[in-house]
């Protein structure tokens, strides 16, 4: 059997545009109007579709679960994502920090419960993300891991960091190059 391969994307800040609402945390939108994809994504996300991976999107999305938008709003959002891009699936988990989930990043049990399902490889996995919580929920689940470079995340540590979508195709056919080279190299020692 082939191993799959999959690239996980945060969805806020990565897919589509955060807000800013009086401070320097970035929020969610809560309406479908307030709801922007980020111009410029399509083409590296296809890029990545047809290098072999799959596309999922995992999101925390606890602004559900403090009322201030609805499931189907978010679902709608979702569609949006589905129907633009070459994802397979999205996963959300609609929890806050208090719910102590599994599904909540940090915790990798979104990106567990999607390897399990389309039978995926962790360990050949990519996360992208533009926070801590995005990081540490791929590193957990044994994914490499690349940060989106923003003003709000420059204290976290991934991987790799990235400017935009394009130089993440970039760095993953770098990644894998090396990959391959290495295992080359071994089997050329054995």
């Amino acid at each position: 059997m082939k191993v799959k391969r999959a690239v996980f994307f945060d969805r806020d800040g990565v897919i589509n545009e955060v807000l800013f609402r009086g401070g320097e945390k970035p929020i969610a939108p809560w309406k479908l109007d307030e709801f922007k994809l980020i111009t410029g994504i399509k083409k590296p996300l296809e890029k990545l579709h047809q290098m072999g991976f799959l596309l999922f999107v995992v999101s925390n999305q606890p602004d559900i679960a403090k009322k201030y938008v609805d499931f189907s709003t978010v679902n709608k959002m979702n569609e949006i994502i589905l129907k633009t891009f070459p994802i397979k699936e999205i996963m959300i988990c609609p929890h806050e920090d208090h719910h102590k989930c599994h599904c909540r990043k940090p915790k990798p049990g979104m990106l567990i419960d999607l390897s399990t399902k389309w039978l995926i490889d962790l360990n050949k996995c990519f996360i992208i993300g533009d926070s801590w919580k995005d990081i540490e929920a791929g590193r957990a689940a044994g994914c490499t891991t690349i940060l989106l470079d923003k003003h709000y995340n420059r204290s976290v540590e991934a991987d790799y960091r990235s400017k935009n979508l394009d130089d993440v195709v970039k760095i993953i056919k770098s990644h894998d190059h090396m990959l391959r080279s290495s295992k080359q190299d071994l089997n050329e020692f054995y």
